[in-house]
């Protein structure tokens, strides 16, 4: 299944309500608590306070493990414990390229290679014709940045990540080509939290 298809795949399907996460109080993370342990005590990252990590309450019907994106908000809640979860601010795609679905993390890969879609290319030839042979290898200036987590559904390469991002001042927006994109810091504490299996649900 190409992403094209996936993507007029899910357009069809009813669009899904998001769910009512939080309880009335957000609890502010204490600093260099374990779950995001590589995540500086003063953050420097060039994004609103309202996305750094944030340790919350949600209601207890929310399974400890599993991944929540509320694409129309920017947030992404990892649940850590029942009634508990860290939440970390995300860029999405823009527009027509919103991934929304059930899906799985089949794969982890640390400083991941790239390699653009097809679609990507015919969309924007200008930024990614050049690498649509030999693709990009991991490192410091790819775009995956520093992990991603590769989303399967029925087995299958969705060809979404939540990944890392070179451009940080993203988080907040929806200009990525259909991934959920995190601060370098954000996606490494979340890859060291989250194994292969997990449950993921964007909304």
């Amino acid at each position: 299944m190409n992403r094209r298809h996936l993507l007029t795949t899910l357009a069809a399907l009813p669009l899904l309500s998001a769910p009512t996460l939080l309880r009335a109080q957000t609890t502010q993370p204490k600093p260099a608590k374990a779950a995001i342990e590589t995540v500086p005590e003063a953050p420097l990252w060039p994004i609103a306070p309202q996305f750094y990590p944030t340790e919350v309450s949600v209601k207890p019907e929310f399974e400890p493990g599993t991944i929540i994106v509320l694409s129309g908000q920017f947030f992404l809640y990892h649940i850590t414990a029942k009634r508990k979860a860290m939440r970390y601010g995300v860029a999405v795609g823009k527009a027509e390229l919103v991934f929304r679905g059930a899906a799985e993390v089949a794969r982890k890969v640390e400083w991941p290679s790239w390699k653009p879609t097809p679609e990507m290319v015919a969309r924007s030839p200008q930024h990614y014709a050049k690498y649509a042979e030999n693709g990009m290898p991991g490192g410091p200036k790819n775009p995956l940045g520093a992990r991603a987590l590769y989303l399967y559904q029925n087995g299958h390469d969705t060809a979404i990540r939540i990944h890392g991002t070179v451009e940080p001042a993203s988080i907040g927006h929806a200009v990525s080509n259909g991934c959920i994109r995190m601060v370098n810091d954000h996606v490494i504490a979340l890859y060291d939290a989250v194994e292969l299996g997990t449950k993921v649900m964007v909304y």
